[in-house]
C-alpha cells in the first residue's frame, strides 16, 4: 500500500505541475488511491483522460531529452541531439568546419578522435555517465506511468484511452532500453549475442539493484514491449484512420513509432522477417517523399543569398518545417516541443553553432564524390567558398566548400527578416530511414531483388528534375557493389547528419572509421575502432549495482 500511495502522489504531482491550467479535478488530498483505481477500472473515458491524460501527454518529451545530465547545465553533451552529433563527429562523413577552429572545445575534441580522449571509457569524471543517464531516463519515466497502467487494469477496464496510454509508455520504455543496448553493449551480431544485456526494471522506485539480463533476454523484452504497444495502439483505434496511426499529429507516440523501434531493434538482432513486416506497414502509411524544392537549398542560390538578393525561409525547408515534410513520423512544431539544436548545428546561414560560430558541418569529399550528378542531394552542399554576413554586428564568415545546405534557411520560422533567431520545426523519425531499414533487411535476408526495388523508390525520388530516373543499375558509384553495399551507401547519403546514424550504423555493420584519403578532414589520417563505439558501463552504475561483476 505504501508503494501505491507514493506512486499516487507522484502521479498527482506530475499532473498538477504539468497541466494545472487545463485540468479541473479534485485536489490531491480529496482523491484516495482507491478512487484513482476505481476511475481507471470504470472505463469512463472522460474521467480517465482527466486523471491520466496530462501525465501521458508528456511522454513524447523522452524522444527530445535535454537536461543537466553532465552536471553542468551549459555543457553541449546534455541534449540527445548533441549526443547523437558527437557520435557522428567521430565518423567519416561529417567534417567540422576548418582547421582554424583549433583543438579545444567540446565539438573539436570529439571530432579530433585523439587517442588521449577516450569518451567511451568509464572514469571518475563521469564521461559515459552523461550518455547512460540520458538513455536510462526514458524507461524510468515510462515505469512511472505504467505503475497505474498494468496489463490487468487496462484489460479489465476496456478503456480505449488506457490502451493508448499503456502503449505509449511501453514504447518509451523499450526506446530507453534500446538506447542503453546500442550504446553500452557490443552489437548483437558482432560479439554481443552471448554477452550481458541490461538490468530490467518493470516497476518504478525499486531500490534493490537487479542483475543484468542476457543480451538476448533484454532484446526479447524490448521487442515484447513494442509488439504489445503496436497491438494496443491498433485496439485503441486512435488516429485519423482508426488503426493506431496518427498521421495528422506528428508529435504523437503511435503505432508507427512503436513499429519503427521494433524494426530498428529487429534489424540490430538479425530478425529480418519482423523488420520487413514492420517497415512495410509503416511505408504503406507514409508513401510520399520530400519534394526536391523543399529538400534543403540548392547550391545555385548561395551567391544570391550571400549578396542579400535572395532569401530562404525555414517554412520552405522540409528539415525545418513539418508542413513541407510528408516523411515525418515523429516530430514537433516550433513552440510545441521543437528543439533548435539540429537547426543550430547544421544551418550555416543562421547565428547558431553551424553558422556564426563557424562550426560549419561539411561533407567529406569521399562521400560527396560518390553522389551521382543526377542526384539532387549532391547540390545540397556548397561548391565554392562564399563570404556571408550575419545580421548581428554585420559579422562575416567564409562558408567553406562542402558546407551543407540540407538544413539551410536565412529566415527562421515566425520571422520575416534575417535576425539572430533559430525558430524551426524538428523531425526525429522520418520514412526514408524506414525505407533504408527495409532495404537492408531484405538484402540480409537474401531478397536482393526486393532490396533493389525498395532502393529504386528512394533513388527515383532523389533524381534531379529533368534527368533520367536513377536506379541501382545506373547510379554511377554503385556499379559493381553488392546490394548490401548499395544500401549502406544510400544510408550514408540520405541520412547524412541525422540522429547519430553514421555512428550507430558503423557499429551495427562492424566497420571502423578511417579518415585516410580524405582531402577535407583537417583531423585526417585517423582511425576510430569499432570497439570504441561500445561505451563502458559508468562507475556510478557499477558502484551501486554489484551484480555487474
Amino acid at each position: 500500500m505504501m508503494k501505491k500511495i507514493f506512486l499516487y502522489f507522484l502521479l498527482m504531482g506530475f499532473l498538477f505541475s504539468a497541466c494545472e491550467d487545463s485540468l479541473e479535478v479534485a485536489p490531491p488530498n480529496n482523491l484516495t488511491d482507491e478512487m484513482i483505481q476505481e476511475i481507471l477500472a470504470s472505463g469512463d473515458e472522460e474521467r480517465i483522460k482527466l486523471i491520466m491524460g496530462g501525465l501521458v501527454e508528456t511522454l513524447d518529451a523522452n524522444f527530445r531529452l535535454a537536461g543537466d545530465y553532465s552536471g553542468f547545465s551549459s555543457n553541449p553533451t546534455n541534449p540527445l541531439t548533441n549526443q547523437d552529433l558527437f557520435g557522428n563527429l567521430r565518423g567519416n562523413d561529417i567534417v567540422l568546419g576548418e582547421a582554424t577552429l583549433g583543438s579545444t572545445g567540446t565539438y573539436e575534441t570529439y571530432y579530433n578522435i585523439d587517442a588521449s580522449f577516450e569518451p567511451w571509457k568509464a572514469d571518475s569524471r563521469g564521461t559515459t555517465y552523461t550518455w547512460w543517464l540520458l538513455a536510462a531516463t526514458p524507461h524510468t519515466n515510462a515505469n512511472k506511468v505504467l505503475a497505474y497502467l498494468d496489463k490487468q487494469t487496462v484489460e479489465q477496464s476496456g478503456s480505449k484511452s488506457l490502451k493508448d496510454y499503456r502503449a505509449r509508455a511501453l514504447t518509451v520504455r523499450a526506446y530507453g532500453y534500446m538506447l542503453l543496448m546500442e550504446r553500452f553493449q557490443k552489437a548483437y551480431l558482432h560479439g554481443g549475442k552471448e554477452g550481458k544485456g541490461m538490468p530490467i526494471y518493470t516497476e518504478y522506485g525499486v531500490n534493490t539493484p537487479v542483475a543484468p539480463a542476457s543480451a538476448t533476454e533484454t532484446y526479447d523484452f524490448i521487442k515484447a514491449d513494442l509488439k504489445e504497444a503496436a497491438q494496443l495502439f491498433a485496439e485503441s483505434q486512435i488516429g485519423n484512420a482508426s488503426d493506431g496511426f496518427t498521421t495528422d499529429k506528428p508529435n504523437d507516440i503511435d503505432r508507427g513509432v512503436a513499429l519503427f523501434f521494433l524494426a530498428r531493434t529487429s534489424l540490430w538482432t538479425g530478425d529480418y522477417a519482423t523488420c520487413i513486416t514492420a517497415t512495410q506497414e509503416i511505408l504503406n502509411k507514409y508513401p510520399n517523399f520530400i519534394a526536391e524544392e523543399y529538400y534543403g537549398i540548392d547550391n545555385s542560390r548561395v551567391s544570391a543569398l550571400a549578396a542579400g538578393t535572395d532569401d530562404v525561409r525555414a517554412n520552405d525547408n522540409a528539415f525545418s518545417s513539418l508542413s513541407r515534410n510528408p516523411e515525418t513520423i515523429l516530430g514537433w512544431v516550433d513552440g510545441n516541443g521543437a528543439q533548435t539544436y539540429q537547426f543550430s548545428n547544421f544551418n550555416c546561414f543562421l547565428e547558431g553553432n553551424g553558422g556564426l560560430s563557424a562550426y560549419h558541418m561539411r561533407i567529406d569529399n569521399r562521400l560527396y564524390e560518390k553522389m551521382d550528378d543526377n542526384d539532387y542531394r549532391k547540390s545540397r552542399f556548397i561548391t565554392t567558398p562564399v563570404a556571408y554576413t550575419y545580421p548581428t554586428d554585420n559579422r562575416e564568415r567564409v562558408l567553406p566548400r562542402y558546407t551543407n545546405l540540407k538544413w539551410g534557411a536565412t529566415i527562421a520560422k515566425q520571422h520575416n527578416v534575417r535576425n539572430n533567431q533559430l525558430n524551426c520545426d524538428y523531425t526525429y523519425i522520418r520514412s526514408s530511414e524506414v525505407l533504408l531499414m527495409l532495404a537492408e533487411a531484405q538484402a540480409l535476408a537474401g531478397q536482393e531483388g526486393a532490396a533493389k526495388a525498395t532502393l529504386n523508390k528512394l533513388l527515383a525520388a532523389r533524381t534531379k528534375e529533368g534527368s533520367p530516373t536513377l536506379t541501382c543499375d545506373n547510379y554511377s558509384s554503385m556499379a559493381g557493389l553488392s546490394v548490401l553495399d548499395m544500401v549502406k551507401l544510400q544510408w550514408r547519403i540520405e541520412m547524412w547528419g541525422e540522429n547519430g546514424l553514421e555512428y550507430s550504423n558503423s557499429k551495427r555493420w562492424n566497420v571502423d572509421i578511417d579518415r585516410n584519403g580524405s582531402t577535407v578532414h583537417w583531423s585526417s589520417g585517423k582511425i576510430y575502432k569499432v570497439e570504441h563505439m561500445t561505451y563502458e558501463i559508468p562507475i556510478q552504475e557499477t558502484s551501486t549495482n554489484p551484480n555487474w561483476f
